[in-house]
């Protein structure tokens, strides 16, 4: 698999050439083998590449500027997704070469794995979550059901003892009663008696006076 970069060697943009400069330099520090391909001088050259970018990936006026990478005839991408590759740490994968060993980059494979185990484990993990809740919400409906039941249980207590206070209220009313009925009948024996009382003196001294008389 050759990498083929396709670059513009009598550029008058002074950021093309930085770019350029950055794609070689990095392939070269990496020991990349590659195919610098001059668009420049060469008119199979641009053509080529103008054709084989695909067109989401074109800019708006539809030319595609350098520096551009292929893998053979598969499109890596140009400067930017390259640049991002390379912060990220994947510019083997972005070129579609396996790292070499050593490489501190993850090969395709075995990210797309651990992205995969990742994924179960996540699901896995939100399964046990689910359960947790489950757990939980069980847990604080039967701490809702006896708080309820502790909140009933006072609630009878107060109507039993509201009851019984009622029931010795009724009764000292009826004490009361009692206590007032009986004092009327005293009173009214009083008076009865304070009458007879009264009779009794005026008989005397209605008799006094007929003595008196008769004398």
């Amino acid at each position: 698999m050759v990498i083929k970069v396709f670059l513009a060697s009598s550029s008058g943009s002074t950021a093309i050439k930085k770019k350029q400069q950055d794609v070689v330099g990095f392939l070269e520090a990496l020991k990349v083998d590659y195919a610098p391909l001059d668009i420049a001088c060469n008119e199979e050259n641009r053509m080529w590449m103008r054709e084989n970018v695909p067109v989401e990936k074109k800019p708006s006026n539809g030319i595609p500027l350098p520096p551009q990478i292929f893998n053979e005839d598969s499109y890596c991408g140009d400067y930017d997704t390259f640049f991002d590759a390379k912060e990220d740490n994947t510019v083997y994968a972005f070129l579609g070469l396996p790292p070499p060993p050593g490489s501190k980059e993850v090969p395709v494979e075995e990210r797309n794995g651990d992205a995969h185990g990742e994924e179960e484990q996540a699901q896995e993990e939100g399964e046990g979550g689910e359960e947790e809740v489950a757990e939980g919400e069980t847990a604080d409906d039967e701490a809702m059901e006896g708080e309820t039941a502790g909140d009933e249980a006072p609630a009878e207590e107060e109507e039993v003892a509201a009851e019984e206070t009622d029931e010795a209220r009724a009764e000292e009313e009826e004490d009361q009663e009692g206590a007032d009925d009986d004092r009327e009948e005293e009173d009214l024996q009083s008076e009865e008696e304070e009458e007879l009382r009264q009779l009794e003196e005026e008989e005397e001294d209605v008799e006094e006076t007929q003595e008196e008389e008769a004398e």
